[in-house]
């Protein structure tokens, strides 16, 4: 019943390799430039290699694998300069979805994003940065979902899949996340007063800080 739930060949195969190979690189469990060695991926997700290279070539499509001639593939390297350029483009995407946000989240929904808030207040007042980029990262998560922007949000899993990386360095730089939330605590103001203009701009000031922190 195991093998029929989770077939070695095919696309459901691909699919689980897929999957299961961009959560350990969104996680950091692997690592930026990690040889990833179809041999040992296929036996370690008990599919086929045909199946791997599959799941290597969709995952090269949204930025988080590369493949180098002759010499298979890794874990791409996002270097600075690029992370700066898909923040860049976050602005634009995430401003958006805070501002559509602002008009359409119910009351019950808007609650949430007050107690998003405060677990991120408690996580950085406990000296918790990691606790506190989960937070984070959901936050601006359910933002997006709010928005019901369904191709922005498309766009943002994919580039925010990216910065993965950086977003847990910011986090555990000294003082930044007690700038950062504050930033955040801004935004989460902004929608709550329904107010769209004052939501993006928000979200624009915390990214444009992301992007100072970023070059520091």
């Amino acid at each position: 019943m195991p093998k029929e739930a989770r077939p070695s060949t095919g696309e459901q195969a691909k699919q689980h390799a897929f999957a299961q190979l961009r959560q350990a690189i969104l996680h950091g469990d692997m690592a930026p430039a990690q040889r990833l060695v179809e041999n040992e991926l296929s036996e370690q997700f008990g599919v086929t290699r045909a199946s791997i290279r599959a799941a290597l070539i969709d995952l090269e499509a949204q930025g988080l694998v590369e493949r180098i001639r002759n010499r298979g593939s890794r874990v791409r390297v996002v270097t600075v300069e690029e992370a700066i350029a898909i923040t860049e483009c976050r602005m634009v995407l995430e401003g958006l979805c805070a501002a559509k946000a602002a008009v359409a989240a119910s009351e019950e929904q808007l609650t949430e994003l007050v107690d998003l808030g405060e677990s991120m207040t408690k996580a950085v007042a406990a000296g918790e940065p990691v606790t506190y980029s989960d937070l984070n990262y959901e936050l601006h998560t359910r933002i997006r979902e709010l928005s019901g922007q369904r191709t922005a949000l498309e766009l943002l899993e994919r580039l925010n899949a990216q910065l993965v990386r950086h977003r847990f360095q910011l986090a555990l730089r000294p003082g930044r996340p007690q700038q950062s939330v504050n930033e955040h605590l801004a935004m989460i103001e902004a929608i709550r007063a329904r107010d769209p203009q004052a939501a993006e701009s928000a979200v624009r000031a915390h990214l444009t800080s992301v992007i100072e922190a970023l070059r520091d």
